[in-house]
């Protein structure tokens, strides 16, 4: 028996924010974003319009495109890292939203790498026969993070004021994060079925000595109180990132899984029909695929459009591979990914 994916859904909000929209902020322009990282526009949630918002939205999707109802479902696994409360997860206010019966939710947080672990967790309940069909969720709202309060409420039409100079620079300061992100949010129905499509080997890996690269001080447990004002006026709350060190890790990385995963599938890298590369930056998205001596077109993306959304690039990227006719019967895909941790990995899916 093989775990399938027989449904695909997104969920993406209204607001289309424009790098040229960005620049009215900070001091930024559309060719500096595009250089440093391929994205044109993003999304961004409404307010109040959490991660289970949107989680809700594509996983309905998913839900509808299985041919299935939510009472179908036998247990849910939902990544993010943005939750809509610190307690309790995504996971019972996604099955009180959905109408889903009594069944157990699982909320993760791998960050960047949250729906390839969601994948292996997935593989593993419908392979043991614990769950027969499981619905996973990836989403994030990432604008909680970015300095709203100077002048973001813009972006998305609540307010028409000219943000003032102190604002400007004060989001200037954190333009290397800001102009990364967008809201999002992809699903995937997963069943057992026999026969040789669904997923094949997967491998995941974590090395806690890179968790520095990648991480965010402020607003956290080992602090009392958790969160202060002294935090936040000190961008405490916001994430902070070695890009070099990023860009190193996922260009050497994520090939050595796809790699390892091509090995004990018995399958060449060459003979991969696609690779879906977890959508944090273009320029890393082509490290991947020229490491791995691909050409552009088995290695697609969408970052131009969503920026990084974390946990939910993967969902989206497959659903819009689906959607334009890009995976067909018989294909050889990889989803591979990196982020925060380090959690890295690879899994091998046969359409």
């Amino acid at each position: 028996m093989r775990s399938l994916i027989t449904g695909t859904g997104i969920g993406v909000p209204r607001h289309v924010v424009t790098n040229e929209a960005l620049s009215r902020l900070m001091d930024t322009s559309d060719e500096w974003i595009r250089v440093r990282s391929g994205i044109q526009e993003r999304r961004y949630a409404d307010p109040g319009q959490g991660s289970t918002s949107l989680g809700v939205i594509a996983a309905g999707n998913a839900i509808a495109d299985a041919g299935l109802k939510p009472g179908d479902i036998d247990s849910v696994i939902f990544a993010t890292m943005t939750p809509d409360h610190v307690l309790p997860g995504n996971g019972p206010l996604l099955q009180v939203a959905l109408g889903l019966r009594d069944i157990p939710t699982f909320d993760i947080r791998q960050q960047c790498s949250g729906f390839l672990y969601g994948l292996e967790l997935a593989d593993l309940f419908i392979q043991s026969g614990r769950y027969r069909r499981v619905l996973l969720v990836g989403a994030e709202v990432h604008t909680s993070f970015m300095p709203w309060h100077l002048g973001w409420d813009t972006l998305i039409g609540q307010s028409t004021r000219e943000i003032t100079e102190a604002e400007r620079a004060e989001n200037t300061a954190s333009r290397d994060r800001t102009v990364l992100f967008g809201d999002g949010a992809g699903a995937v129905v997963i069943e057992g079925r026999d026969g040789v499509a669904g997923l094949g080997p997967i491998r995941l890996h974590t090395d806690g000595t890179g968790a520095g690269v990648l991480t965010m001080l402020g607003a956290g447990f080992k602090r009392r109180p958790f969160v202060t004002h002294e935090q936040i006026d000190a961008g405490e709350t916001l994430p902070i990132m070695s890009g070099k060190e990023v860009f190193k890790s996922a260009v050497t990385l994520m090939p050595q899984a796809v790699r390892e995963v091509c090995e004990v599938a018995g399958v060449a890298v060459e003979s991969l029909d696609l690779v879906l590369v977890h959508q944090a930056n273009l320029r890393i998205i082509e490290g991947v695929q020229k490491a791995l001596g691909l050409p552009a077109g088995k290695v697609p993306h969408n970052i131009e459009r969503y920026g990084n959304t974390t946990a939910a690039t993967l969902p989206i990227l497959f659903h819009e591979c689906r959607q334009q006719g890009l995976v067909k019967p018989g294909m050889n895909l990889m989803f591979t990914a990196l982020g925060s941790g380090l959690h890295w990995g690879a899994a091998l899916y046969r359409t």
